[in-house]
């Protein structure tokens, strides 16, 4: 696994971010295409990818991180809510996008989905189960 990726390179101060957060084991940044004002990035400083396959003592503290940078992203901002976001495919490093908003309107590229079959989505569940 890559261990210098354009993540790590960001929370080893090697380029330039606008740190939001840190601690010994994370950082947190301005995503420098935000969706919103405080479009906030929070990765593991060590690098992981994918994110689901992070050892479980280590996902638990990157999402209690997760969880106070989204916790001070809607104090210091006012907004209603924080939408989390894992994509993945963008860096591979695993992060979490944090954005904050007051409304589904905030984040449309989130809601572009389109009412979908009643009946490929049983198969779909049922594949999901396993019993197909």
């Amino acid at each position: 696994m890559a261990t210098d990726t354009l993540f790590a390179k960001i929370a080893r101060g090697e380029i330039p971010s606008q740190k939001v957060w840190e601690d010994d084991r994370h950082f947190a940044f301005l995503d420098i295409r935000p969706m919103a004002p405080g479009h906030t990035l929070v990765i593991p400083k060590d690098v992981f990818d994918p994110l689901w396959e992070m050892p479980e003592e280590r996902y638990t503290a990157y999402m209690k991180a997760v969880r106070t940078v989204a916790q001070l992203l809607k104090t210091r901002t006012g907004c209603s809510r924080v939408v989390s976001v894992v994509l993945g495919y963008e860096v591979p490093h695993a992060h979490v996008h944090l954005i904050p908003t007051n409304s589904m309107a905030d984040v449309p590229h989130l809601v572009a989905g389109k009412p979908a079959d009643p009946a490929e989505l049983a198969k779909v569940a049922a594949r999901l189960r396993g019993e197909a």
